[in-house]
């Protein structure tokens, strides 16, 4: 069964079928090679886990970081960092992985945050002499930390899968989230400084960076305000996800009178496309799930693991190389959905905590996010920026660096996670 599912996945993907298409696809196929499992069982297999309550939380965060994002407020972001750090080597750069730490707190998603970030700053970072193809390499590879700073998407899923605290991975994802974002601050400067990109005029006093912070912090107080409210127990997930929503409509209407019924149309519709494209590959994912226990496929990788390997870092590092790898050809939800449950037993295993394995989930298989040849923020930049992959790609180097340096200190070192 699970020969006929990867052969009929691979093939699909061969022939630029979605995702979420081609492994309900392959599933269906491997479950009626069964035999004698009913159909019906397949059905139920594969809506499921629509009827998570959890899961709710994705849907509401998405339209509450669409709702933020869409208005004054992006704005007001991009001009607090300008105000931060514009002034220092390579600061437009640096003022896109600062937004893109702040964004992170709003939208939870690298893909929104590299399309609203990128056609913001990418024309003025060329207008002002910056590289294109480095402009477009700082937007595809900072726009990943949005996975990690709350409220995050790709958390929400890895909670789904291993029923890991939500809470919990939030808190965890925020110290990564900021190591990645100072080490590719670190990349912009020196880059600037080498290589001598223009310095941007004074960008003002400590009153008018002040008065940026001023109006831009509904936006900065909004992780903060979602991660107290989960870890004081005041609220679930998904309740906290709807306080969300209102809060951005509150802001919206209240603070930046910005609020139109054209926005929040778009922001709606945005909203029922992005979730539908994520439910499909968590509907499609759970069946292929079944069809892995059904033959104890995680099972015989953890054993195979431990009789192989032995040492549990060799082991950390084998699950890193094929996230690595996996990360490349599939997006982040789907990779996260598909190899959990394997990942989670075999972390049991050698004793790695659940929320420790779900970070470095998220780090690892989100270096495919701008990494050849699927990498979804790479060719979004790369579409702003009008550069061709290769160039961009040879920019990237030193922020891949980063992000593997990130990846290594979060697998090995637990502190970084369970503070």
């Amino acid at each position: 069964m699970t020969v006929v599912m990867v052969s009929v996945f691979a093939v699909l993907l061969l022939l630029a079928f979605p995702v979420g298409y081609a492994l309900v696809i392959s599933s269906g196929a491997a479950v009626l090679t069964m035999g004698a499992v009913p159909t019906v069982i397949a059905v139920v297999k594969l809506f499921q886990p629509t009827q998570s309550f959890p899961l709710l939380a994705i849907p509401f965060f998405i339209l509450a970081g669409a709702l933020m994002m869409s208005g004054t407020l992006g704005r007001k972001l991009v001009r607090f960092a300008a105000s931060l750090v514009g002034r220092f080597h390579g600061g437009l750069t640096q003022v896109t992985v600062v937004g893109s730490t702040i964004f992170g707190g709003v939208s939870g998603s690298a893909v929104a945050e590299a399309s609203a970030l990128g056609s913001m700053l990418i024309p003025w970072q060329k207008r002002e002499g910056y590289p294109p193809a480095f402009a477009a390499a700082t937007t595809a590879s900072s726009a990943v930390i949005a996975g990690l700073i709350p409220p995050s998407i790709p958390l929400i899923l890895y909670a789904a899968v291993s029923n890991a605290s939500i809470a919990s991975l939030f808190l965890a994802g925020i110290l990564p989230g900021l190591m990645l974002g100072a080490g590719m601050m670190l990349v912009c400067y020196f880059s600037g400084r080498l290589r001598g990109f223009p310095l941007l005029a004074d960008t003002g006093t400590l009153r008018d960076i002040l008065n940026a912070a001023v109006t831009a912090l509904p936006a900065l107080l909004m992780p903060a305000f979602i991660v107290l409210l989960l870890r004081l127990g005041i609220a679930t997930p998904t309740e906290v996800s709807v306080i969300a929503v209102a809060y951005a409509l509150l802001v919206s209407a209240l603070i930046y009178r910005d609020l139109t019924v054209e926005r929040v149309w778009s922001a709606l519709v945005g909203t029922v496309v992005t979730t539908g494209v994520v439910m499909l590959v968590i509907a499609a994912s759970n069946l292929v799930g079944y069809v892995l226990i059904t033959e104890a496929i995680p099972n015989a990788i953890t054993e195979y693991a431990r009789n192989a390997l032995g040492e549990p870092w060799l082991i950390i590092l084998a699950m890193n190389l094929v996230m690595l790898v996996v990360g490349m050809f599939l997006d982040l939800p789907a990779a996260i959905l598909l190899l959990g449950p394997t990942f989670i037993a075999v972390g049991q295993a050698i004793g790695i905590d659940p929320i420790q394995l779900g970070v470095m989930m998220v780090v690892n298989l989100s270096i495919g996010l701008f990494t050849p040849p699927i990498g979804t923020t790479l060719f979004i930049a790369a579409a702003i920026a009008r550069q061709p992959i290769g160039a961009i790609v040879k920019e990237l180097a030193p922020f891949y660096l980063v992000a593997i340096t990130v990846l290594a200190l979060v697998s090995y070192v637990p502190a970084f996670t369970l503070y």
